[in-house]
Order: C-alpha cells, then sequence, then structure tokens
C-alpha cells in the first residue's frame, strides 16, 4: 500500500546557505508540479521576520534558481510560516507545534550541521510534533568515521524509527545516476556480460578543474576521500554492481545496496594513493602544515561471484585538467586469433559521462576501408537533451514527501560505507605534491594503474 504524502514540510535552517541557493528554488518546483500542496514552515535564529524570510526566498531562487514562477511563488508565499528561535529552547518547538496546526504527516528537513539533530529531534518529540507518520530528512556528513556515523544514527533513533530517517544524498537524485542502474537492468543485451567473464575493469573519475573556491577551511577537515569517495562515489559503485532489485518494493532495492556493500572489501593502503595540489597551503583557512588530501585515487574490490577479481578504480579531485565525471566499464579484449595481425588496445566499453553532460557510449572496433583486415573504434552515442530535468533536490524531496526511501541511504548501508574506507582515512599513507592543471601525483600510475591505462573522460 503506497505511504501517504506528507501535509506540511518543516524547513529548519531556513535562513541558510543551503535553504537560500538550492531548497526555495526546489520548493517552489514541488508546488508547481503538485507534489507539494501544504504549508512550509521555516525554522532559524536570524531575527529576521516572516516577510524578509520570504524576500530572501525570492532573491535565492532569481539568483541561484530557476527564476520566480509568480503564481506558484504566491501560492507558496500564502502559506509561508516563520519560527525564529532558539533550536535549544523548548519554546521554539512549541511555537511550532502551534504553527504546524492539524498537519498529521509533517516532513521535517534539518538543512543544519549534524552535530544539532540530536537537539532538533529530541525538541520535536518533547512539544509532540513528532509521531508515527513524521519522516525527517537529514543532510550529509553522515558521520566523519565509522564511529561517529554509529553515534549519529544512535541520536537519531532515540526519537525516531528508521523508516522515518530519510539520509539524502544529492547524487543520487542527480538522473545521470539513475540512468546508470536503468540502463543496466532494462537492455537484456548488457545483463549477460555484466560480471567477471567479460568486463577486465571498471574506472569511475570525477575530476574538478578548480580549487577549493574558498573553502579551505571545510575542506581542510574533510578531504577528498570523505567528501565525495565514502558517499558520492561508493553509491554510483553500488548502482553499477549491485544484482537486479525489485524497484517497486524499495527496501529489496536498499536490501541489494546493502548486500553488495557487505560484499566489497575494506580498501587497504596498498590500495590507495593521496595527492594535494602545489599551492593549497596558501589557500584561506588551510593548516600551513596540512596533510589534507585534495586528490585520492583508489582500488576497490568486491568478494563475490559476479565480480570476484575485478578491480574498480576510483579517483577524484580538485585541480584536475577538466571538470567532469565519468564511469567506464572496460570489456576484456577478445582472443587475437581470427585477426592475428590485430594489434588495436582494449576498445569495448560503456561509458556513462555524468557531467558537463549527460551521455551513454558503447564502444565496439570496426572495420577500416581497404583489402586489410584491420579495424578502428567507433562509439555509439546517447545525449540526454531533456529539456525539463528535474533537479536532485527536487526529486529526492519529492520522494520524501511520497515517503519513498529508495534513494536514500538506510543505517546499514551508511555504516558499510564507512567500514570500507576506515583504514585509509586520515594520514593513513603519505600524501603526494602534484601540479594544477595534471591528473594527479606520479604515483598513481606506479601504485594504481588500470589495464589499458587510465583514461581521461571525454568532454
Amino acid at each position: 500500500m503506497p505511504a501517504e504524502k506528507s501535509d506540511a514540510l518543516v524547513l529548519f535552517g531556513a535562513t541558510g546557505d543551503l535553504a537560500h541557493k538550492k531548497l526555495f528554488d526546489t520548493i517552489q518546483a514541488l508546488y508547481r508540479r503538485g507534489v507539494l500542496e501544504g504549508p512550509v514552515i521555516g525554522v532559524a535564529k536570524s531575527g529576521m521576520t516572516r516577510e524578509q524570510v520570504i524576500d530572501r526566498a525570492r532573491e535565492g531562487i532569481t539568483t541561484f534558481g530557476r527564476g520566480v514562477d509568480e503564481g506558484v511563488f504566491k501560492k507558496f508565499a500564502d502559506q509561508f510560516q516563520y519560527v525564529d528561535g532558539d533550536y535549544a529552547d523548548p519554546a521554539t518547538f512549541q511555537n511550532l507545534k502551534k504553527a504546524l496546526g492539524d498537519a498529521k504527516r509533517p516532513l521535517f528537513y534539518l538543512a543544519i550541521p549534524p552535530v544539532l539533530f540530536g537537539t532538533v529531534t529530541k525538541g520535536l518529540k518533547a512539544a509532540g510534533c513528532l509521531n508515527d507518520d513524521a519522516r525527517v530528512v537529514v543532510e550529509k556528513p553522515f558521520g566523519h568515521d565509522a564511529a561517529s556515523a554509529k553515534a549519529l544514527n544512535r541520536t537519531l533513533h532515540e526519537v525516531l524509527e528508521e523508516h522515518q530517517v530519510f539520509r539524502i544524498d544529492h547524487y543520487l537524485g542527480k538522473e545521470a545516476t539513475q540512468n546508470v542502474l536503468y540502463t543496466r537492468f532494462a537492455n537484456a543485451f548488457l545483463e549477460p556480460v555484466w560480471n567477471r567473464n567479460y568486463i577486465s575493469n571498471i574506472q569511475i573519475t570525477m575530476a574538478e578543474s578548480f580549487g577549493v573556491q574558498g573553502r579551505g577551511a571545510f575542506y581542510d577537515a574533510t578531504g577528498c576521500l570523505r567528501d565525495v569517495i565514502e558517499n558520492h562515489l561508493m553509491q554510483v559503485v553500488g548502482f553499477l554492481c549491485m544484482e537486479p532489485p525489485y524497484w517497486p518494493d524499495k527496501e529489496r532495492v536498499r536490501d541489494e545496496q546493502v548486500k553488495l556493500f557487505k560484499s566489497i572489501r575494506t580498501i587497504s593502503t596498498n590500495d590507495i594513493v593521496r595527492g594535494q595540489f602545489e599551492g593549497y597551503l596558501q589557500e584561506p583557512g588551510v593548516a600551513p602544515n596540512s596533510q589534507t588530501e585534495t586528490f585520492a585515487a583508489v582500488r576497490v574490490f568486491i568478494d563475490n561471484w559476479r565480480w570476484q577479481g575485478v578491480p574498480i578504480y576510483i579517483r577524484a579531485g580538485k585541480n584536475l585538467p577538466v571538470s567532469a565525471t565519468e564511469v567506464r566499464v572496460q570489456f576484456h579484449r577478445p582472443p587475437q586469433v581470427v585477426f592475428p595481425d590485430e594489434q588495436a588496445p582494449m576498445h569495448n566499453y560503456v561509458r556513462f559521462l555524468f557531467s558537463p553532460r549527460i551521455e551513454i557510449g558503447i564502444c565496439m572496433q570496426v572495420k577500416i576501408d581497404g583489402e586489410r583486415m584491420v579495424g578502428e573504434p567507433m562509439e555509439l552515442k546517447v545525449v540526454d537533451q531533456q529539456p525539463d530535468e528535474m533537479t536532485p533536490y527536487e526529486r529526492l524531496i519529492g520522494d520524501a514527501i511520497q515517503g519513498d526511501q529508495a534513494l536514500f541511504a538506510r543505517q546499514d548501508v551508511v555504516e558499510e560505507g564507512w567500514r570500507i574506507v576506515e583504514k585509509i582515512i586520515g594520514n593513513s599513507v603519505p600524501v603526494h605534491p602534484y601540479k594544477p592543471g595534471t591528473w594527479g601525483p606520479d604515483a598513481v600510475n606506479d601504485v594504481l594503474l588500470p589495464s589499458g591505462g587510465w583514461h581521461a573522460p571525454q568532454v
């Protein structure tokens, strides 16, 4: 039986950066599509009035979003309420309780630091704002390591059941990420070859051509592994390698995710290279002797029947040659007995480009003109040109309103994700310098060189 829609949205951190740049634009889009129909209640400690918060929402949608739709924005503004108060003050939650009125299935979005999750959820419980039909969306990071992730989950479970917790990772809301899962299982010609018998290796690259962009203090406390590999890119590994799920049953989808994660070997210090771009130590907010990595490459192995022995190479970093995210599934080279003079490298692959645009490419060898039986690679490419694509936050908050948890991280998935990287986070291996505009330190090719070499995203 489908879950009932949430009938109110409560936004903690309503005057913060995330709400300003992303969430109010998302809320307008959800009203436009009829997914969100009830009131929105903002909560923050800012000293602002309701009218000032509405004006800030308008400015955020205009500057960072898709533009104000006057009719839809009026619907939002007419229903918008604002509670200004300290999260440690019980009166804040009593005022929120009054603002909720007759709402029976509220959705609480915690766009606040994780250190405040316990304070807010306990305040909601004490004020009677939480019932069995309430849902709570929490933003990453879901901990800083395995121990803090477990502690955070214990805090949430003091007042919430697991089915009420929606851990949001915007990367799972991306059309390109979901394309991986759909393409795998919706095409009969792929499934028979999607295993160790045909696939040589998998490469995942998430490259950014810029530096830390004034976020030195945040980045220095986080690093590349925690920022994108432990969460975003491991979720991509899940979609690439999990067994077929049954999509209508959302818990079975997440069961397959955690089953795959449990099969991933804990990454050893022999399977990682860390790098730091030259000039990072001069960034504002960065410690003068920082060992934080701005680049990381790791090798992952999955100990199950389908993927045994297939290395998965993941690299990500700042100040690389391009800004792009791509997955390349490389197939084994066929036996060279039919055309013994053919010296071509391994050219058969499936390629998923996530950004700066969405593409799917399948490459094969075809004969070139002439008498000789020699070939050249040719890629069949599909480019996504949908004009009105939902943003990741729009998709995910819409799912939360509907009670659909398939694209939200479950507790066991989060804890397994930290287990996979627990030996390599921090300064477990030295950090090597690299020049901006290169593909990381030279040690990458010495330690983690895939068969056929690293492939740069095709942008």
